[in-house]
């Protein structure tokens, strides 16, 4: 065995909108890894233009810092629960954890879900409070909620003996006691390299290596990504990919890569405890293992949760088909899909009845959410179905998802959230008061159950409350629930909207669109008052004739439309309805877009028959 005194691997966890990323850029800044006079972006590891727009970490990076002539690899984690397969994937290639939290916010369900898997493969921690200089920061406080939750998960003894570091990281400033305020980020470097131990790794052995992530280079290929687990490797060597059906495949390493800032330099050779990226395989896959072509020995899989939703992809068939993608085919819906599972292993695509249609399951709406947005800007064009959450049978009992959800809100709000969370067979937790004018409430709830809950929550506490859920398992069944308590307006004809259409259908609801959209029959153009769906002529425009009167001639006075984000449409549409999802549009429909049919089609199911109106 060797000691690689030379070496950190870390990983950094936390909730979303903890700092991580923002830490970062002040490990790079005040390491040395970008010159005085070069210009560094904020937030520099959120490189993809999603993360940039949304400020949250969608899929898991890694950066290098050398401190004192130790190199500290630095991953990047996502901290939001519907990218956990990221964080399970990374944390096997790391010998330790920075766990952020939030000074003021203290630990949240995300914080909970990174930090159960970590002490789960037994990796030590160094506990960073962040935001130290909010102004309603309680770090006291939130020291110990984390101990609590440390116990709680069932931390052993040196799992709990954790450094604490309190750190402004937009500043770039830490320090280990309170009442000395800190000036660099130092105290954080010198606790990272003094508290993660050398690492012992066998560099005689024969070479292995467990692929937990794949890139791609246009000259290169696909390359393998991963931590060097025994042995050594130099370029050109022979390597045998171990497949996850047990096949083997030859080949040999053509390029090596390791991490220089947020650079991919190229190396020469590289050992037992390197995180590298290896060329030469264009076959590789998530969780295989590529060991030593003389030698080959696999290395035990990847053990990532299940997807708890699912939802149907499937090709454009409104009357705007082809208008606006570049990619309208199946064979192309397919090909991306597929394409996305193997990156993604958190994914799980199969067939459906259906040639043109696909079931996508992941881990929650925000997570394919993200997918569907990916796609949408890559110029595909299809249609969504409403997520469904996705049911096991566990002892001959049907079991379904439940999500551990917290609300921190206003205190005049308890009782409207209690309520909506009780119909919606929430099951109250824990109450905590927070501030002489805030409230924090844990419950347990169904997963279905919070399907459309977030915008409703906005609105009932004035869009000061927030809310945060992570999966906690599975439970039983709560049978059934209530859907969406209004109706819809949904275009009677084709055409195009009149503002004078639209200002006789003002008392009928509020509307998705504006004036002068093209519309088709069956797109659902806005929210029916009641709780039943009616049909509307948004497009009538005003009789002309050669009389005028006052009366006739007033403008038209139109309330600013309702316009929904992707997540909140796929939180809107019930059952009966799509959501059709192009470069330029999204629009919710029917999944019966013709009139007739569709009140034929309720009358014989026995729901309330859509009704007329003339508008």
């Amino acid at each position: 065995m060797t000691v690689r005194s030379d070496l950190r691997n870390i990983a950094i966890i936390a909730h979303v909108d903890h700092g991580k990323t923002t830490l970062v850029d002040a490990l790079f800044k005040q390491s040395g890894v970008f010159r005085t006079n070069e210009h560094m972006e904020e937030r520099v590891m959120d490189s993809n233009a999603l993360e940039k727009e949304r400020g949250i970490t969608i899929f898991s990076k890694n950066a290098s810092i050398m401190w004192n002539g130790v190199k500290i690899n630095i991953v990047d984690t996502p901290g939001h629960a519907d990218f956990g397969g990221e964080v399970e994937r990374i944390l096997s290639m790391v010998d330790g954890v920075l766990l952020l939290v939030d000074a003021a916010e203290g630990p949240l369900p995300q914080t909970k879900f990174v930090l159960r898997k970590s002490l789960e493969q037994n990796l030590p921690a160094i506990v960073v409070i962040n935001k130290i200089d909010r102004s309603d920061a309680r770090p006291q406080e939130v020291v110990d909620n984390v101990l609590d939750l440390f116990i709680a998960l069932g931390a052993n003894e040196e799992q709990i003996e954790y450094p604490i570091v309190y750190a402004i990281a937009r500043e770039g400033k830490a320090t280990l006691d309170l009442s000395k305020p800190g000036t660099d980020l130092k105290p954080l470097y010198d606790t990272i390299v003094s508290h993660f131990k050398p690492i012992d790794v066998d560099t005689e052995g024969s070479f292995q290596m467990l692929v937990t992530t794949t890139s791609y280079n246009e000259y290169l290929g696909r390359m393998a990504v991963g931590r060097v687990k025994r042995g050594k490797i130099k370029i050109g060597d022979p390597i045998t990919l171990i497949k996850l059906d047990g096949r083997h495949v030859a080949s040999s390493a053509t390029k090596l890569f390791n991490y220089q800032g947020i650079k991919q330099a190229e190396c020469p050779e590289a050992s037992a405890g390197d995180i590298i990226l290896m060329a030469g395989l264009e076959d590789v896959q998530i969780g295989e293992t590529i060991a030593a072509g003389n030698n080959p020995e696999a290395l035990p899989a990847i053990t990532i949760d299940e997807p708890t939703m699912s939802m149907i992809f499937s090709i454009n068939n409104s009357p705007f088909a082809g208008k606006e993608g570049k990619f309208i085919t199946s064979r192309h819906l397919r090909d991306r899909v597929y394409k996305e599972a193997e990156a993604n292993p958190t994914l799980k695509i199969s067939d459906t009845e259906s040639p043109d249609a696909f079931k996508v399951a992941g881990r929650g709406e925000l997570h394919l959410g993200i997918l569907i947005e990916t796609m949408r800007r890559e110029g595909y064009e299809f249609q969504v179905s409403r997520p469904q959450v996705i049911f096991k049978k566990i002892n001959d009992q049907v079991q379904e998802p439940y999500e551990n959800l917290i609300i921190d809100i206003p205190n005049n709000s308890v009782g409207v959230a209690m309520e909506k969370l009780g119909s919606r067979k929430g099951e109250m937790k824990n109450m905590t008061p927070l501030s002489e004018v805030t409230t924090r409430i844990e419950f347990l709830i169904p997963s279905r159950c919070l399907l459309g809950f977030r915008t409703e929550f906005l609105t009932d506490t004035k869009g000061e409350g927030i809310m945060h859920h992570v999966f906690a398992g599975y439970g039983e069944y709560k049978g059934e629930i209530g859907g969406r308590n209004r109706g819809v307006l949904v275009a009677f004809e084709n055409g195009i909207t009149a503002a004078y259409g639209m200002f006789q259908l003002s008392d009928r609801g509020r509307f998705f669109i504006i004036p002068r959209t093209e519309v088709y029959e069956g797109m659902i153009v806005g929210e029916h008052t009641r709780e039943n769906d009616i049909a509307v002529n948004p497009c009538k425009t005003k009789h002309l004739s050669n009389m005028r009167s006052k009366s006739s001639d007033e403008a038209l006075t139109l309330e600013p439309p309702t316009i929904f984000s992707l997540e909140q449409c796929l939180e809107y549409i019930q059952d009966d309805e799509l959501l059709e999802v192009t470069p330029q549009n999204l629009r919710m429909r029917k999944r019966i877009l013709n009139n007739d049919q569709r009140m034929k089609s309720e009358k014989s199911s026995g729901k309330s028959p859509l009704k007329m109106s003339i508008g």
